[in-house]
């Protein structure tokens, strides 16, 4: 397949090399595909996270790569590259997506991280209640307890610490309050993923949610790779649905819910910097 970039015309000859044709003198010239990504990256460091790549980065972030993720020149780091650590893919989802959020002024450098599969499996309650919200829940207080060990043994004082509004009332199936609190690693939610609500529940005109949150917008990760939503899982979203049900992502590949004593997925969001 070609594209052209105004009057430069490029082709993917294989997984790995690009044809270059300048349109107004005809001259070619193959490079490496991490060649073109780079040229482009030079444009803006901002530019790697538009562009997926793929590449596994190691096992765990080495000193380099820390350093361009904090003096944020980003080399040779770019969307969907991941780390893989005992099997598991770390990818990177998006960049500054918590720059200038929270009640305390965020504004450090930060890359978001979400697992391709999930870590293991667990509750959202032991009971079908959504009392208490997100931040009510077992899987808030005890279920992330493992997915945080295990992340900060890989990221170390990468792992960032941010503030977040969560759920931690429900009144009549719906949010009905919620606080600003210290987080690390938390369940994705439905705007995380799909770039719009579909099971939490909206204003109805009369009764308006609790859904503050600085999670309110698709991941750049999902919105240009979206066949990674769905790993053929399901997995736990942090969205009340009701007063019985939280959000989920189906095995199939379709937005859904489960009752909370439900055990499913955890593939949780977190950020380095």
């Amino acid at each position: 397949m070609s594209k052209f970039i105004d009057y430069l015309q490029i082709t993917a000859l294989d997984s790995s090399h690009v044809l270059l044709v300048d349109g107004n003198t005809g001259t070619k010239k193959i490079l490496a595909s991490d060649a073109i990504l780079q040229m482009i990256g030079m444009i803006s460091p901002e530019a790697h996270f538009a562009i997926p790549r793929g590449k596994n980065l190691g096992s765990a972030p080495t000193a380099a790569q820390k350093a361009a993720i904090r003096n944020r020149t980003y080399e040779d780091i770019f969307l969907a590259d991941y780390w893989q650590n005992n099997g598991v893919k770390y990818r990177i989802a998006d960049r500054g997506y918590i720059s200038r959020c929270g009640d305390t002024d965020f504004t450090g450098p930060n890359i978001q991280i979400v697992p391709d599969t999930i870590l293991y499996s667990h509750v959202m309650n032991d009971t079908n209640t959504t009392e208490g919200g997100y931040v009510g829940s077992k899987m808030y207080k005890e279920g992330l307890e493992s997915a945080k060990t295990t992340i900060q043994n890989i990221f170390g004082d990468m792992l960032i610490t941010h503030r977040e509004y969560l759920t931690n009332a429900v009144t009549n199936g719906k949010p009905s309050g919620g606080g600003w609190f210290d987080s690390t690693v938390e369940l994705m939610n439905e705007l995380m993923v799909y770039g719009s609500h579909i099971f939490a529940p909206l204003s109805d005109g009369s009764t308006v949610p609790t859904n503050y949150t600085i999670g309110k917008s698709q991941l750049a990760l999902f919105r240009v790779m979206p066949e990674l939503i769905s790993n053929r899982q399901w997995f736990w979203l942090r969205d009340v649905v009701s007063g019985a049900i939280f959000a989920d992502v189906g095995n199939n590949g379709d937005a859904d819910y489960r009752y909370a004593s439900f055990s499913a997925g955890v593939r949780p969001v977190f950020s380095i910097g």
